[in-house]
């Protein structure tokens, strides 16, 4: 079942002589649950293109289907719910909110959407995280790997869709870096979750289901690692 289809995407910025080309025409789709890692070196597009993918950043052409919805037909406030339903997303330097504990961290998208939180499934995600006491810490009062795990945990509360990382493991030490892949592969594998993960490590990329190779802004290889 396909869940993520990107057709002819595109993004220019500037116009004229200045004119700067991030993605070029990119197409391809995923299915529901694969692990998807995007490589390529600095300055090929990587982040263009997952702003593309997540909704943060509108293209200049093309279209991007999550689950049948064509999120750039939608208007901005229909975007932004979107996003926050359906888009878990992971950065590199965690995005955490400062003055908030992390459980208010982890349950922020559903109060935001006025939902109940559902107590099994937040205990759930809190013990497979590790989480369990650290609900009424503050962001600064973690380490990088615990902040990262609470973003982790931020961004499956909705059940996403899909979940996108940018270079979540950029910002951590080798321990760290492997214990948050594992975590990621685990609800990619055990629920199902679809993943599509950027990074510039290939021991990481080689972890996924395929790897995408993305050079001057268009697709150099497409690979699938296992089936």
């Amino acid at each position: 079942m396909e869940i993520l289809k990107i057709e002819q995407l595109s993004k220019v910025y500037g116009s004229g002589e200045t004119a700067v080309k991030a993605l070029d025409d990119v197409s391809f789709s995923v299915r529901k649950g694969e692990f998807v890692a995007i490589i390529g070196p600095s300055g090929s597009g990587k982040s263009t293109f997952l702003h593309m993918l997540g909704g943060v950043d509108r293209p200049t052409s093309g279209k991007v289907w999550i689950e049948n919805t064509d999120i750039y037909a939608l208007n901005e406030t229909q975007l932004a719910v979107f996003r926050r339903r359906q888009i878990g997303l992971i950065y590199q330097f965690y995005n955490l909110i400062p003055v908030l504990t992390v459980e208010e961290n982890m349950t922020l998208p559903l109060l935001l959407d006025q939902h109940q939180v559902d107590p099994q499934q937040f205990e759930r995600i809190v013990n497979i995280l590790g989480l369990q006491h650290r609900l009424n810490h503050l962001p600064n009062q973690l380490s990088g790997g615990q902040q990262q795990r609470v973003s982790i945990g931020r961004a499956l509360m909705t059940q996403p869709a899909i979940m996108l990382a940018d270079e979540p493991t950029g910002n951590l030490d080798s321990r760290n870096s492997g214990e948050i892949i594992d975590l990621l592969k685990m609800f990619n594998k055990s629920y199902k979750q679809t993943l599509i993960v950027i990074t510039h490590d290939e021991r990481i990329a080689l972890q996924a289901d395929r790897v995408i190779t993305i050079e001057d802004g268009r697709i150099a290889r497409d690979e699938v690692i296992r089936v």
